[in-house]
């Protein structure tokens, strides 16, 4: 069994994409437009969620890349330009404090800062930062690394 995390952007999902393959080095797996879909868009009524708000058939239907060992899914949505993420936070466990320094950095570039990057009694580097999109990370090193 393996869980993944689906993140929805709600319009802006190829440009998070673009900032994690920066920030992070994410490698694309897949990406389809809602445009490329092979099936008909089902009617409003069917309650598809995947049907496109006219104008937005080029945003991204399904994508997903990698991150590490970990494979990230994501979409755009509706695409109403208003992501939320609440409730959880992606943990992203690094080797050395020098790579924890320079995610962190990366990460909260454009974001919010929630808990500085600081020494703490469970991690030599620790701190948690929602980035631009409202993702909240917690960067961690393993004690002992």
């Amino acid at each position: 069994m393996q869980i993944q995390p689906y993140l929805f952007f709600d319009g802006h999902c190829e440009e998070a994409i673009e900032f994690y393959r920066t920030a992070l080095g994410a490698e694309v797996i897949m990406l389809m437009r809602f445009k490329d879909n092979p099936e008909p868009p089902q009617s409003a009524e069917s309650g598809d969620a995947c049907k496109p708000a006219p104008g937005t058939e080029d945003k991204v239907m399904h994508a997903s890349f990698r991150i590490g060992d970990t494979t990230v899914m994501a979409s755009d949505g509706h695409c109403k330009g208003q992501p939320s993420f609440q409730g959880f936070s992606l943990s992203l466990t690094v080797p050395t404090e020098a790579e924890a320094d320079r995610l962190f950095a990366a990460l909260a570039d454009g974001g919010q800062v929630q808990m500085p990057l600081t020494k703490t009694f469970f991690s030599p580097r620790f701190g948690m930062a929602a980035d631009r999109f409202g993702v909240s990370w917690m960067v961690y090193v393993a004690p002992g690394k």
